[in-house]
């Protein structure tokens, strides 16, 4: 093998030297001619060529002149020979790329594989390197490495064609996917196992795993389970805790994967102090509250640092904008005890000198300054800066908002603040078709101005039609009626129902409505709502309908004009209004007709929905939905059309809408004037990559009925009804699908159930 090598490299030095001896002599370059060329333009090669007509040549710069055209890439042989004041150059050329085939891969794609390799240099069109094929299929084996499949098999092939191209083929065995079979934690005596692989990502096969894919093996995930595992021990006083070895074993079929960790956990250690230094631009009583810490109690790595950070986090709202707040453990041995220091270093403090704007072409820019909380010559306020953003962000008239905040040339302790934003059309035409087992064909058309004249105020206009109902609707909002972001808006409605198109009570409304409707910010997620709305109601039996229905006409007539008074409470802290992973959306409601009205009535509600995220995949979701309605005056009951419903894809699956409760003597569904509705959700993405954002499944379980306290009924628990099932949510490019199948649990005879329902073309 020695022989061997050394006679190669005896052969390149041959081959280096040869046109130095070719060009033994100094001479001037008179004229230089490149021969061998194919597809390179002989222009290509004298830019690259460090040597030009009229210079001289020595004999030791012919290697530099050979480096220089090797380095392009283009060329596989160069040589160099002279005669009489010609340089000569001959190149051999490298074949070029004519085709490029992926065979095998199913589980990558082949375009983004053909982007891949394109963005590495190889390519249809660009010149052939075989040691970059080489990469790539290293690269593509770590790849399928990485997806678990151990038995992958590449191979690939160079076919020379005419015109000195060349046709790769990549031909590619998957194999099957390795799992998990064991993980084994060796050392533990403190924790069990089971507890410590709580922690992990990585878990041996499941029942969900075929769409968690936490059994597949991977270098990344290992390693941030190792970090998770390290987190676990330091946060409950391990301070000593090491993991001395990790070994990762495959069996001979490279089907199953076995995974030991040895640790050692060392011992507990408990907090003896919590000291503050540097300089403490602010008062000590302000730091203290801000450390999570307590003499005695056990050391925990992720307190110190997160205390660490809210002091950060107070000195950046106080103006100091770059300060560093580092955690010193004093660590005693014998005493198996922690001091913990904070030392303080500030800064200076930092003032905020203009705020720029930028990209708002259509929208004015006292729009975008009247969300900002950080305010120009004052001290600069992290949380303020961060809180501004986000109010750009919930406008909904940019499709990007940018922040940045660079220092002021020349000064140490001013900073500008400039929002960049990217404008969506500010208005918005839309007409949709759908359906709803409910409602039957539902058309709608709307044109909504959010933005109108880039002044912030909306203006819509919409129609809505379906087999039960037809409804338009004119409305205005100036979300800035003041300065101090109190809304005014206005809106005008008509709508006309027949219930009986619903499966509902046998009678025909038509409401016409004129309303107001302020609004007062009283947090950055709290906001109080007012109303006051005129509005006349017909209400029109049908010819065969019910007594109950009858007798509501009966006792208080058909036609009604009423000034109905409301006000709210709402606080949205969810991070999408869509697909929300965490936080909560509640609202409060009260409304009521008011004296002189032909009616008397009011109504209060509240909802409770709250996301709690379990992990990267699994969210639980909530829910709580009361309601209560009650007359006054000479009104003898709620009326028809005010009445609460439950049941169906919205509320208690399982159950047809609308059905739940109370009952005319037709047995057609009538309301109720109290509601309770709770559910349960584990919603978790579809188990394809490409639709993980477009499509949400969840497993829930229902509870909920509608009741009547009038004519001496009272609410009975015992007659919840309750459903579990598992239901699909897309946002398809026409509209939400609703899906779901529901398995009543409880149903009672005269209970109009529905295992599968769905809705289309309509949010739920």
């Amino acid at each position: 093998m020695n022989l061997v090598k050394l006679f190669r490299s005896s052969l390149l030095l041959i081959a280096l030297l040869l046109p130095q001896l070719a060009l033994s002599e100094t001479f001037v370059v008179q004229d230089i001619r490149v021969d061998g060329l194919q597809r390179i333009s002989p222009g290509t090669v004298f830019n690259y060529l460090p040597v030009k007509i009229g210079q001289q040549i020595e004999s030791d710069e012919t290697g530099e002149i050979i480096r220089a055209l090797y380095k392009t890439g283009f060329f596989k042989d160069v040589k160099l020979e002279r005669q009489g004041d010609v340089l000569i150059v001959f190149v051999t050329e490298r074949p070029a790329i004519a085709k490029i085939d992926i065979e095998g891969n199913k589980s990558l794609e082949t375009e983004p594989l053909l982007i891949a390799l394109k963005d590495i240099g190889l390519a249809e069109g660009r010149v052939f390197n075989r040691s970059i094929l080489d990469k790539i299929e290293q690269e593509l084996q770590r790849q399928y490495f990485n997806l678990g499949k151990y038995a992958v098999k590449l191979s690939s092939t160079v076919t020379p064609l005419e015109r000195n191209r060349v046709a790769i083929n990549i031909d590619i065995s998957e194999g099957g996917t390795a799992r998990i079979k064991k993980i084994n934690i060796i050392g533990n005596s403190s924790f069990e196992d089971d507890e410590l692989l709580d922690e992990f990502t990585l878990d041996t096969t499941g029942f969900l795993s075929s769409f968690t894919k936490d059994d597949q093996y991977s270098r990344e995930k290992l390693s941030g389970d190792l970090e998770k595992l390290r987190s676990f021990y330091l946060d409950r006083g391990y301070i000593n805790f090491k993991i001395t070895s990790t070994q990762v074993s495959i069996t001979p079929d490279k089907k199953d994967i076995y995974v030991t960790i040895n640790i050692e956990e060392g011992d507990v250690y408990t907090i003896k102090d919590i000291l503050l230094t540097g300089d403490l631009v602010l008062p000590k009583e302000e730091f203290f509250p801000m450390i999570h810490l307590a003499r005695g109690e056990v050391f925990s790595r992720k307190r110190v640092i997160g205390s660490a950070e809210r002091i950060t986090k107070l000195l950046g709202n106080n103006g100091y904008a770059f300060a560093n707040v580092n955690s010193i453990p004093d660590i005693d041995e014998e005493t198996k005890q922690v001091a913990v220091t904070y030392f303080v270093d500030p800064g200076k403090r930092v003032y905020v000198r203009r705020i720029n704007m930028k990209g708002n072409s259509d929208t004015r820019d006292e729009v975008l300054r009247r969300e900002m909380r950080q305010i120009e010559s004052a001290w600069y306020s992290t949380e303020q800066v961060t809180r501004s953003r986000e109010r750009l962000q919930r406008l909904g008239f940019f499709d990007e908002v940018n922040v940045e905040t660079p220092a002021v040339p020349g000064s140490t302790d001013q900073v500008d603040v400039n929002i960049s934003v990217v404008e969506k059309p500010m208005g918005n035409l839309m007409a949709g078709l759908g359906f709803s087992q409910s409602d039957g064909i539902v058309f709608s058309t709307s044109l909504t101005q959010n933005n109108f004249l880039g002044t912030g105020k909306q203006v819509s206009l919409a129609f809505d039609n379906s087999d039960s109902s037809t409804h338009y609707r004119v409305g205005y909002v100036n979300p800035y009626y003041t300065v101090d972001g109190i809304s005014r808006g206005f809106n005008v409605s008509y709508q006309k129902t027949d219930f009986d198109e619903v499966d509902t009570a046998r009678y025909l409304t038509d409401i016409g409505d004129v309303g107001m409707v302020f609004g007062v910010p009283i947090t950055e997620t709290d906001r109080v709502n007012f109303t006051l709305d005129l509005i006349h109601t017909t209400y029109k039996p049908a010819d065969d309908a019910s007594y109950e229905v009858e007798r509501f006409a009966t006792e208080n007539g058909d036609t009604f004009l009423d000034f109905k008074i409301g006000t709210s409470w709402s606080r949205d802290s969810r991070d999408s209004a869509l697909m929300p992973t965490k936080g909560a959306m509640q609202s409060l409601s009260a409304s009521a007709t008011i004296p002189g009205s032909d009616l008397g009535y009011y109504k209060i509600a509240y909802r409770h929905k709250r996301y709690f995220p379990l992990n990267k995949t699994f969210t639980l979701a909530l829910n709580g939905d009361l309601a209560y309605g009650d007359v006054y005056g000479d009104t003898t009951r709620l009326p028809l059309w005010e009445n609460f419903f439950a049941g169906g894809i919205k509320s208690v699956r399982g159950y047809a809408d609308y059905s739940l409760g109370p009952v005319d003597e037709d047995d057609d569904p009538l309301g109720g004037n109290v509601k309770i509705v709770g559910n349960a959700e584990l919603l978790f993405p579809a188990p394809f990559k490409l639709m993980e954002k477009t499509i949400r499944l969840s497993l829930f379980f229902d509870a909920g009925n509608v009741y009547s306290t009038h004519d001496g009924y009272d609410v009975d628990l015992g007659e919840l009804r309750y459903s579990t099932g598992v239901s699909a949510l897309w946002l398809s490019p026409m509209g939400a699908l609703g899906v779901s199948l529901g398995m009543p649990l409880n149903d009672k005879d005269g209970d109009d159930t529905e295992i599968f329902q769905f809705t289309f073309g309509t949010a739920f």
